[in-house]
């Protein structure tokens, strides 16, 4: 009886050595895109934690070790919380970090149920006129800002909320419906009509429907939503400016007013750790729901 081969090969591809040209290649050009985006908020966060006198030495890439008597590292961020000064008003971006907080948190809410039940009810409950209901969306969620900004202004003045944190909430909840609802309806269209139809028969609803079968399916969905609204709505300028009046600034608005300040000596650290807190909350979100948005996005929120 013969015994079995010993020298029979091994079937597939043979494995490639780790240390190939192309994926150095990919690697080191990785690594110094990261390195090249990374390099100005490391520059940022290190400057918000010296004094000036270490900033003016020049060497902005290296951290401050030692600090004088009576000086803390945490005194740039105390004085950009609570002390920093625009024109006559030294009262920190406190104030207007809760203004920021006041405008999104209501204008996303609104924004995101209005723009699901309307996806909703175009992708699953068509009703006569409803594409063309859906194409003045379309053109709508492309209409520049700046054309309707005068109308806006004339709309909230004659409603008697301008110059309020209303008439931002306004604004922004109307501006943010038509991209909103087409990203739903897209999404809602992408599902299997079965379970529609399925619902249907067992005589559900249109919000039972939605309440309890789409909704819990919407979650990636809602994530990109969520963080499409708050980024955009905390990171605005022009509608702050515009629309919320001088008591009312947001954070964005308030932190224009520091850098272009023109009164006393320039503190470059209590700017950079008012920059840090203005781009503190988008950048947690991204981070605690990054997963979801890129499932969401995979999941059909781009598709036609």
């Amino acid at each position: 009886m013969s015994s079995p081969s010993t020298n029979i090969e091994p079937t597939g591809p043979r494995p490639h050595p780790w240390l190939e040209w192309d994926r150095v290649v990919v690697y080191a050009f990785l690594t110094l895109t990261a390195l090249y985006f990374l390099a100005p908020l490391y520059i940022v966060i290190i400057t918000s934690f010296k004094d000036l006198d270490h900033i003016r030495d020049g060497n902005i890439f290296w951290p401050q070790t030692a600090y004088p008597d009576g000086v803390h590292f945490y005194d740039p961020w105390r004085r950009a919380w609570w002390e920093v000064c625009t024109g006559l008003e030294c009262h920190g971006i406190s104030p207007n970090f809760w203004n920021s907080v006041k405008v999104t948190v209501p204008s996303v809410i609104v924004s995101v149920a209005v723009a699901l039940t309307t996806g909703y009810a175009l992708s699953n409950w068509p009703f006569k006129m409803s594409e063309a209901f859906f194409t003045v969306l379309i053109v709508g969620s492309f209409v520049p800002y700046q054309v309707m900004l005068y109308p806006m202004v004339l709309l909230t003045k004659n409603m008697g909320i301008y110059s309020t944190l209303t008439a931002v909430i306004f604004v922004h909840t109307v501006f943010g419906l038509p991209f909103l609802t087409l990203l739903f309806r897209n999404y809602f269209a992408s599902l299997p009509v079965e379970l529609f139809k399925a619902a249907r028969v067992d005589g559900a609803g249109f919000w039972r429907i939605l309440i309890q079968i789409f909704v819990p399916m919407s979650l990636p969905i809602l994530t990109v939503a969520v963080i499409l609204q708050v980024t955009g709505i905390w990171n605005d300028f022009l509608f702050g400016v515009v629309f919320a009046g001088l008591p009312n600034y947001p954070m964005t608005v308030k932190l224009n007013n520091i850098f272009t300040s023109s009164f006393g000596v320039k503190e470059y650290n209590v700017e950079m750790a008012a920059t840090i807190l203005t781009g503190a909350v988008p950048l947690l979100i991204y981070f605690l729901s990054g997963r979801y948005f890129v499932r969401g996005i995979a999941a059909g929120a781009v598709k036609g």
